[in-house]
């Protein structure tokens, strides 16, 4: 590959990191226990890179500066903490501009990341459809475009600048300066190319999803904080072995399970990739197209890890993110899960009477799922009916309907009629309403 076609890739700090300083600059002290918290959770992110973490810190400042977010003194007692554990890098829980990202670079001579890049880098590992990579490919070249400059530097100062004498008319651009605009005019054709293929992902997704509708089969999505347990529920629910870690990020891939509720209605169910609190907006963006399946859905069920000290934070974080998809206006069904790991039942009542329409779960050990799957049907109610059929033998159209476009639960034969009782979809109740026994 050309050099100028792997430039403005972001980095794949997990090969090349070993040894991390974390950082989190602050200007509030008044929310210290909330930076505290971020910062945890950027250790755990980083761990999941592989990267070992040296120590975290928390640097308050009275204001934050253009430069480093931080004044100077605090910059260079920073770097000099990093260079006594001997870190490799520096991670910042903050979202840094590009030449603040460079300025931190230029001052500690090892990699600086922040945030963003290290969610990017998780995702990058951990997509495996052809959509989740799009996504994953889009978002990196988004985040690389405005820092070219800083790959490029050491070229610059190459090819002058203003010319002197007669042929010097000062318009003259550097060997560096060329090269940016290449990699730029090659970074923005692959966004165009990513966002290309993505609509027609989207497209064969919403083709696939039309199919459903025909069929009338209700869809639930799954949402809820990273590591909350959602595949280990799908898993659970469904009978399948989707991957399940106890990870971040662990599902980033949309995947979609057929259940039966307890009324004999079906539901598909899909799981969601997992939220973090300060999700750059650009993930957001790229990854609306497995996202919609919370939009599209007819319902969320909304997963929290009941054990978290951090429950409260961690829904309305999940909550924040629904909103901004739009699906904030759905039925939902919250699940406390990890009960079987919280053993405190005072504080399990408690988050009983905080969140609404709650079920309490252990993914794990199946504690609780007859109680949610009657939650999911009692959602669905109203597009079902059971009732009992009398239909003649003689009108095989009719018990064929019941067959093949709802649940038959019982059949009987009575003279020259056929009994059925069955669950059926609110669309063919009324091909039937005169056949009710």
């Amino acid at each position: 590959m050309h050099v100028s076609e792997r430039m403005f890739e972001v980095r794949d700090k997990p090969e090349m990191v070993e040894r991390a300083l974390l950082v989190r600059i602050c200007s509030d002290r008044r929310e210290a226990q909330e930076a505290e918290s971020l910062l945890e959770e950027l250790g755990e992110l980083v761990t999941t890179l592989g990267i070992n973490v040296t120590e975290s810190v928390l640097a308050f400042t009275r204001s934050l500066h253009k430069k480093y977010l931080c004044g100077t003194g605090k910059a260079q007692e920073i770097v000099d903490l990093a260079k006594a554990h001997e870190c490799d890098c520096i991670v910042f829980d903050n979202m840094f501009l590009p030449s603040q990202k460079r300025n931190w670079e230029e001052l500690a001579d090892i990699c600086v990341i922040d945030r963003e890049e290290v969610i990017l880098d998780i995702f990058s590992k951990r997509a495996h459809t052809r959509e989740a990579r799009l996504q994953v490919d889009l978002a990196r070249m988004q985040y690389s475009l405005p820092r070219l400059t800083r790959m490029w530097g050491h070229l610059d100062r190459e090819g002058g600048g203003a010319g002197g004498g007669k042929g010097g008319g000062g318009a003259a651009r550097g060997m560096g300066e060329q090269q940016i605009e290449v990699d730029r005019r090659l970074a923005r054709t692959r966004i165009d190319q990513c966002k290309r293929e993505l609509a027609e992902v989207r497209k064969q997704r919403s083709t696939r999803r039309k199919e459903r509708e025909k069929q009338g089969t209700p869809c639930a999505a799954i949402a809820g904080y990273t590591n909350a347990g959602k595949s280990t529920l799908l898993n659970q629910l469904s009978g399948s072995d989707i991957m399940a870690k106890d990870m971040l990020f662990a599902t980033l891939d949309t995947t979609t399970r057929a259940i039966e509720l307890p009324d004999g209605q079906p539901l598909l169910l899909t799981d969601t990739v997992g939220f973090v609190r300060n999700l750059p907006h650009r993930l957001v963006e790229a990854f609306k197209a497995t996202l919609e399946e919370a939009v599209l859905a007819d319902f969320i069920v909304h997963v929290l890890d009941a054990s978290s000290p951090e429950v409260q934070k961690f829904y309305d974080t999940t909550v924040e993110v629904l909103e901004e998809l739009g699906a904030n206006d759905k039925p939902t069904v919250v699940v406390l899960n990890k009960i079987d790991v919280l053993n405190d039942p005072v504080k399990l009542a408690g988050l009983e009477v905080t969140f609404p329409n709650t079920v309490s779960v252990s993914a794990i050990t199946g504690e609780g799922m007859e109680e949610l799957l009657m939650k999911c049907a009692t959602l669905l109610a109203d597009r079902v009916q059971v009732h009992t059929y009398r239909i003649p033998q003689q009108r095989g159209d009719l018990t064929g309907i019941l067959h093949r476009d709802a649940k038959v639960l019982e059949t009987d034969y009575e003279g020259n009629d056929v009994l059925l009782k069955a669950v059926v979809p609110a669309k063919i109740a009324g091909k039937l309403a005169d056949f009710i026994d």
